[in-house]
C-alpha cells in the first residue's frame, strides 16, 4: 500500500518554543513622538523605549500618488511616482483624532527601509514590497509602471506593506521605522548612518555556506523546499489566471460585437426590430461587465502575488541560518585544529601531513623555549576560540527559537489571509454570475405579440 506523500506545513512543525509574543491581529501600531530613550535590543539596533512607544496607537494610510520629475544621483532628469504616507492618532488628549504628520515617500525609500529591516532582522519574515513593476499580466493590463492602474494598485500594496509591519510585535518598535513615518528630511542619512550595508550578508558569501555546510539543520532545509514550492504553486496560479483572463475577455467583447450587428440588423426589420433591439442592448451590457469583473480579480490576484514575494523572505531566513551554521563549523574546526596543533607540541609526535612538520624535519627541531612559546599562544588562541564558539552556539540557538517564534506567526497570518482571500473570490463569481443571469434571462425572453 502506497504512503501518502508527507505534508509540508505538517513537516514544518518544529520542537514546541515559547512564542516572542502574539500575532499582531490588527493594523494599528502604538508610537509616541515624545519617546525619550532609545535601547539596544538583541540585534543592536535602536528602537523606541517599550513604556513610551505603545503611548498613542495610530493609524496608517497611503493616501494619494503624485508623478514627479526630478533630477537622480547623476544628476539626470527622471520621471517617479511619489507617495502620501499619513499618520493619523486614535487617541489624544483631547479626545479628537487629528493628523499627526503626512510626507511623501518615493518606493526607492520604501526598499531601503525593507533592506535595514531584512539586516537587523534576519530572524523575522519581513513583509514583502508590491511589485515594481507588473507581472502575470493580462494582455489589457498595462504592464508600464507609471500606468495610473498600476501605481494605484501599487499604492494600497505599499499601504499593505506599513500596516504589515506596524503590525508585527517585533518590527514595529523599531526606531528607523517610526522615523520613516514621521522624518521626511534626512532620512536617508539616518538609515545610511546605522552602517547596516557593512553588515549586510553578499550573495556570494551565502552560496558558499549553501553548498558547504555539513550539518544543516532539517527544518530549515524542509522551510526552504517549501518555500520554493509555495513560490512555483503560486506562479504557476497567476499565470493560468491571467490566461484565463485574456480568454474569458475576449469571449466577451465578441458578444459585443454580436451587440452592434443586432442593433445595426433591428434597423431593416420591422415585426422583429423591438426584439433585435433588446437584445442588442442586453449583448452590449454583458460585453461591458468584463472589465469591472477583470479588475475587481486583479486585487485578490495582488494578494496572492504578496505571498509569491513572501517566498522570498522565507529564503532570506534559511539563508541566514545557514550563514550562522557554517560559521559555527568553520569556528570548530579551526579550534579543533588549534587543539591538535598544542597536542602535537606537547608530546612531539606529529599526526598528521603538514608544511610545518616538513620543515621541522628539515632544518632541525625547535628549542625547548620556542616550543614553550608557540603552546602558549596556541593555548591563548584556543581559549579565545572556546568563548566564541560558545558565543556562536548560544547566538544560533537564540536565532532558531526567534526564527521559528516568528515562522509560526507567518503561517498563521498566511493561512488566515489566503483562507479569507479565496472565500472572497469564490462569493465575487457568485455575486457576479447573479448579475449576469438577468441579463441572458431578459435577452432570450421573446416579446408576447397581443391578439
Amino acid at each position: 500500500m502506497e504512503q501518502a506523500p508527507p505534508d509540508p506545513e505538517r513537516q514544518l512543525q518544529p520542537a514546541p518554543l515559547e512564542p516572542l509574543g502574539g500575532p499582531g491581529a490588527v493594523l494599528e501600531a502604538a508610537v509616541s513622538e515624545e519617546a525619550e530613550g532609545t535601547r539596544e535590543d538583541s540585534a543592536g539596533v535602536d528602537t523606541m523605549t517599550g513604556n513610551d512607544f505603545w503611548l498613542k496607537k495610530i493609524e496608517i494610510s497611503v493616501s494619494e500618488a503624485e508623478k514627479r520629475t526630478g533630477r537622480n544621483a547623476v544628476n539626470m532628469q527622471e520621471t517617479y511616482t511619489a507617495y502620501l504616507i499619513e499618520t493619523r492618532s486614535v487617541e489624544h488628549a483631547d479626545g479628537q483624532s487629528v493628523l499627526t504628520d503626512s510626507l511623501w515617500r518615493r518606493y526607492s525609500e520604501f526598499e531601503l527601509l525593507r533592506n535595514y529591516l531584512l539586516v537587523y532582522y534576519p530572524h523575522v519574515v519581513v513583509p514583502p514590497l508590491p511589485e515594481k513593476r507588473a507581472e502575470f499580466v493580462w494582455h489589457k493590463l498595462s504592464a508600464d509602471n507609471m500606468d495610473p492602474d498600476f501605481v494605484e494598485r501599487r499604492r494600497i500594496g505599499l499601504e499593505n506593506f506599513l500596516l504589515r509591519v506596524a503590525s508585527h510585535p517585533v518590527l514595529c518598535r523599531d526606531k528607523i521605522f517610526y522615523l520613516f513615518l514621521t522624518q521626511e528630511g534626512n532620512w536617508k542619512e539616518t538609515v545610511n548612518e546605522t552602517g547596516f550595508q557593512l553588515k549586510a550578508d553578499s550573495r556570494l558569501k551565502a552560496l558558499n555556506a549553501t553548498f558547504r555546510v555539513k550539518n544543516p539543520d532539517k527544518r530549515f532545509t524542509e522551510l526552504k523546499h517549501y518555500s520554493d514550492e509555495l513560490q512555483s504553486v503560486i506562479s504557476h496560479l497567476l499565470r493560468v489566471r491571467a490566461r484565463v483572463a485574456d480568454r474569458l475577455y475576449g469571449v466577451y467583447k465578441v458578444h459585443g460585437n454580436y451587440g452592434r450587428v443586432f442593433s445595426e440588423w433591428s434597423a431593416i426589420e420591422k415585426e422583429m426590430g423591438d426584439g433585435l433591439q433588446s437584445a442588442g442592448h442586453h449583448m452590449d451590457v454583458y460585453a461591458s461587465s468584463i472589465d469591472d469583473i477583470l479588475e475587481d480579480e486583479e486585487h485578490y490576484a495582488d494578494q496572492l502575488k504578496e505571498y509569491l514575494f513572501y517566498a522570498e523572505a522565507l529564503r532570506a531566513v534559511c539563508r541566514k541560518h545557514e550563514l550562522m551554521q557554517y560559521d559555527l563549523e568553520t569556528a570548530a574546526q579551526d579550534l579543533a585544529s588549534k587543539k591538535q596543533q598544542c597536542e602535537e607540541l606537547a608530546t612531539g609526535t606529529v599526526r598528521t601531513f603538514s608544511l610545518k612538520g616538513m620543515t621541522t624535519r628539515l632544518f632541525g627541531q625547535e628549542t625547548p623555549e620556542q616550543r614553550e612559546a608557540r603552546i602558549k599562544v596556541l593555548e591563548e588562541q584556543i581559549n579565545e576560540g572556546e568563548q566564541q564558539l560558545k558565543a556562536k552556539n548560544l547566538e544560533g540557538r537564540e536565532f532558531v527559537k526567534n526564527a521559528w517564534a516568528d515562522i509560526e506567526r507567518f503561517k498563521e497570518q498566511k493561512n488566515r489571509d489566503l483562507k479569507e482571500a479565496l472565500i472572497s473570490y469564490a462569493v465575487m463569481q457568485i455575486s457576479m454570475c447573479k448579475k449576469r443571469n438577468p441579463v441572458w434571462k431578459n435577452k432570450q425572453k421573446p416579446k408576447q405579440n397581443k391578439c
